[in-house]
């Protein structure tokens, strides 16, 4: 290969390098109630593609929490200049389980000495994966934050064994994260952790609780309604019964 090939394809290399890296869109932040932004980052996730995710900036009274980290390092400091950039006090962030969708953040913020939260389930996985752990952890099914602001609840296994949900009451918005799924989704998405067998059961808790939600926010896709749980359980009714044909299937023969 003579040198002018060697830095044509250097440059084609560097070039496709670089699109890579403009392909992931830029972090979104839509108010969606007044003093409720959502901010939603990119990933692309082998086997998927390009994935968005859905997190929370609450604000009341000039102060501000985080739901969910965005993806990466690089979104989570673009939110938190923004929210700075807003005059608002970052009281910290919650992460509603252990997956880099909810938690990919959580370093660079222990970094900054913003104050991170995450429930003892979420920050013993993970510590077994060697992952930056919240700094504070919440213990029980049900915990406050912000003096009431948020409401951390624990309604059981599902997408995985530590998945919480954030209820804001002055909102009347539910956020679901990857426990709940959009009203496009037709399946329950990743679920290589799931615990699919208490997931309905799970969904069933939450649409007791919170059967008044005026606003339900997924993890990844649109925001909607309470339609969102119903959705959801029904969702995971059917996969829990599919699981449950296989087994007998297999016991049978």
């Amino acid at each position: 290969m003579n040198i002018r090939s060697y830095y044509l394809l250097l440059i084609i290399f560097l070039g496709c390098m670089s699109f890579a890296r403009e392909a992931i869109p830029r972090l979104e932040i839509i108010e969606i109630d007044k003093g409720v932004f959502l901010h939603k980052s990119y990933s692309q996730v082998e086997g998927w593609g390009l994935v968005s995710a859905n997190g929370l900036v609450v604000v009341n009274d000039h102060k501000a929490f985080i739901v969910d980290t965005p993806w990466s390092d690089r979104d989570t400091e673009k939110l938190v200049d923004w929210i700075r950039s807003k005059s608002y006090e970052l009281l910290g962030s919650i992460s509603t389980h252990s997956h880099d969708d909810r938690t990919a953040g959580i370093k660079w913020l222990n970094n900054h000495s913003i104050p991170t939260y995450a429930t003892t389930l979420t920050n013993n996985i993970l510590r077994d994966k060697g992952k930056a752990q919240a700094r504070n952890s919440l213990e029980g099914n049900e915990n406050a934050l912000a003096n009431g602001l948020l409401e951390v609840f624990y309604p059981g296994g599902g997408h995985t064994i530590d998945n919480v949900v954030v209820w804001l009451p002055k909102h009347q918005i539910l956020f679901g994260g990857c426990f709940v799924r959009s009203r496009e989704t037709e399946g329950l998405g990743y679920i290589g952790e799931a615990h699919i067998d208490k997931w309905p059961a799970s969904a069933e808790k939450l649409l007791t609780n919170y059967s008044n939600a005026k606003i339900v926010v997924p993890g990844h896709g649109a925001v909607g309604d309470v339609e969102l749980l119903r959705h959801t359980k029904y969702l995971a009714v059917k996969a829990s019964s599919k699981a449950e044909k296989s087994i007998a299937k297999v016991l049978s023969e």
